[in-house]
């Protein structure tokens, strides 16, 4: 079958029709539950996310309360740069200090909060098959991407992650100014005794971590390389995003420190406080 010529406005229509329909490797899928590949634990039928990011690209959704959201290393190489701000409320957004400050841990585990800067959880890390991830380093500039690869713009073969991050915050409503560090998933890095940030790199292809959501969020995803991989070459590869609705999950979250319980019982009171706003 010959592809239609985009040399007119006709055909150009035509052509663009002829894609309805089409899956790749490399776009979101909709609606999320026609996913050709749902994980076995979960129904496609459940999916509220469906979406591959190449590497060198970038993804952000509004998610609920309640939402699972599974980012899956597919190939080995993705590094999972991601920010969460509170879909109601954007000026609270994940504090990556008091992510590592509070619960006493700087390495990022199951039954770890992601916290916001007013001392609520984001979310929780509920599964996680890799153990290779960083709360040191945040993300790369253009200027450092220029000097490793040469190249570091948005549509350059290796975009930084802040000039990724720049567009999705616009597409949200938020400025440049609303960036802030973020937390890096299958990519890990480790403190030495002197205090020198060693990568430890990926954990391998085929790993997964599952974040729970605790209130509305804004979630943005920069798949790009990590400031300390040593590859000469743009390594990153393609990322997994799914999501679905988890909201009993909430419910049954193991007993924590009171650190832990103390950012809940936080965030819980902002729930009901939201949800009696829009009742009144």
């Amino acid at each position: 079958m010959s592809t239609p010529s985009t040399g007119t406005t006709a055909g150009a229509r035509e052509h663009a029709r002829s894609q309805a329909g089409t899956v790749t490797d490399s776009m979101p899928v909709l609606p999320a539950t026609r996913w050709p590949d749902p994980p076995t634990d979960v129904s496609a039928d459940r999916l509220t996310w469906a979406e591959t990011v190449p590497g060198g690209r970038y993804t952000s959704k509004v998610l609920g309360r309640g939402t699972r959201l599974r980012l899956r290393d597919l190939a080995g190489h993705a590094c999972a740069n991601i920010l969460l701000y509170r879909a109601d409320a954007p000026w609270e957004r994940l504090n990556v200090a008091d992510t590592v400050k509070v619960p006493w841990q700087a390495y990022i585990g199951v039954g770890h909060p992601l916290l916001s800067d007013q001392g609520r959880v984001l979310a929780t890390v509920v599964a996680d098959s890799s153990g290779r991830h960083d709360a040191f380093c945040g993300t790369t500039s253009r200027a450092g991407n220029e000097a490793k690869y040469g190249q570091g713009s948005l549509h350059s073969a290796a975009p930084a992650g802040r000039e990724l991050f720049t567009v999705a915050a616009a597409k949200n409503g938020l400025e440049p100014r609303d960036i802030a560090p973020p937390l890096s998933f299958f990519h890990g890095v480790t403190v030495e005794a002197d205090g020198v940030l060693t990568s430890t790199g990926s954990a391998g292809a085929d790993t997964a971590v599952d974040l729970l959501i605790h209130l509305p969020v804004i979630v943005m995803i920069a798949n790009t390389a990590h400031p300390l991989d040593p590859a000469a070459e743009f390594p990153t590869t393609a990322l997994e995003v799914l999501a679905w609705d988890a909201v009993h999950e909430l419910r049954v979250l193991a007993e924590r420190g009171p650190e832990y319980q103390r950012a809940v019982l936080n965030t819980e009171d902002a729930w009901i406080a939201s949800q009696l706003e829009e009742i009144a």
